[in-house]
């Protein structure tokens, strides 16, 4: 799928949760104040949205039922400042522009983040509340007793097909980076050819020449995953969370992607918001899509959103809906 065709789905998906939200249906322009250098960039991510952004406006009178966001206010001259008190005075709805966009878009405009994004730990539930991370580590137990049940015959098949395809173990081992950026080794069903990367870790791709016919249809399932519930035991990895990803890619995406690391502030998942929402890529682009929903999952956590990954995630097993 084309980065012009994964934009109408998300385009899609945005247009569904309106309907869901009296306050933004009725918005069909939001008011962003901002210091003057900051306009440009606002500008040009403000082309893919549904709505209409108008920048720096102090002119209008009737603030009432506007939404006026405000971006890096803090270097705005106190006139400025003063004009976003007053609008909340007059009933304006008034926030961050960021988390106003988290909420509308349904995933985080990691072009536009800040240090000060993170800095309200309470924010971020998932990583202040302890009794959130018990409960997680239940679930994640629990369902992976109960997935082993599923998948152990779906497995047993899995490891003959392998076996009978290509020489090679029925396992993948491989370093990925999780929990405070400590590695750990990731196990899989082995979906590639013996010696794939003999030549240097490659980002995978589709019809990669790498993959065998049953890798591919186990790749497409999610059935190569499988085998990290024995991650989920051992307390690597989560059952929902941000994919790990291997450190020499880590090291280019860091570069390129803002905050890229803060991912490692949760345990990596076999499944996530990001792989439900956004169909299979392996660029930097796609890396970039990636991080906005796993930044947008680690700030607004909940465990029904978990269950709700989870649903989608056994519907893309049963179906063979992987993209």
């Amino acid at each position: 799928m084309s980065h012009r065709q994964t934009l109408g789905v998300n385009k899609l998906r945005i247009n569904k949760r309106f309907r869901s939200r009296k306050h933004v249906l009725s918005k069909s322009v939001i008011y962003v104040y901002c210091p003057s250098e900051k306009e440009k960039k606002i500008k040009e991510l403000s082309k893919k949205y549904l709505f209409d952004v108008v920048l720096n406006d102090y002119t209008i009178r009737d603030l009432t039922r506007k939404v006026i966001c405000h971006y890096d206010c803090a270097i705005l001259e106190s006139k400025h400042k003063d004009f976003l008190v007053a609008a909340t005075e007059a009933g304006a709805w008034v926030e961050p522009l960021v988390s106003y966009l988290d909420e509308r878009l349904g995933y985080t405009e990691i072009e536009l983040l800040s240090s000060g994004y993170f800095l309200h730990q309470k924010a971020f539930s998932i990583l202040s509340a302890k009794r959130t991370e018990i409960a997680k580590r239940v679930i994640d137990v629990f369902f992976s007793f109960l997935l082993f049940l599923f998948a152990l015959p779906i497995g047993l098949v899995t490891a003959i097909l392998i076996k009978l395809e290509s020489k090679g173990p029925i396992f993948y081992k491989q370093k990925r980076t999780g929990l405070y950026n400590i590695e750990f080794n990731v196990i899989k069903f082995r979906s590639m050819y013996v010696d794939a990367e003999s030549n240097g870790a490659q980002w995978a791709s589709e019809n990669d020449l790498r993959i065998t016919r049953v890798g591919n249809f186990i790749r497409k399932t999610r059935i190569d995953e499988l085998p990290q519930i024995i991650n989920i035991i051992q307390g690597d990895m989560s059952i929902v969370g941000p994919r790990p990803e291997r450190e020499v890619f880590i090291s280019e995406l860091e570069k390129e992607i803002p905050y890229y690391r803060f991912r490692h502030a949760v345990k990596p998942g076999v499944t996530g918001l990001a792989q439900v929402r956004y169909p299979y890529g392996a660029s930097i682009e796609d890396a970039k899509w990636k991080h906005k929903y796993d930044i947008y999952y680690i700030k607004h956590h909940k465990t029904l959103t978990d269950f709700k990954i989870l649903l989608k995630t056994i519907k893309i097993v049963i179906f063979g809906m992987g993209r």
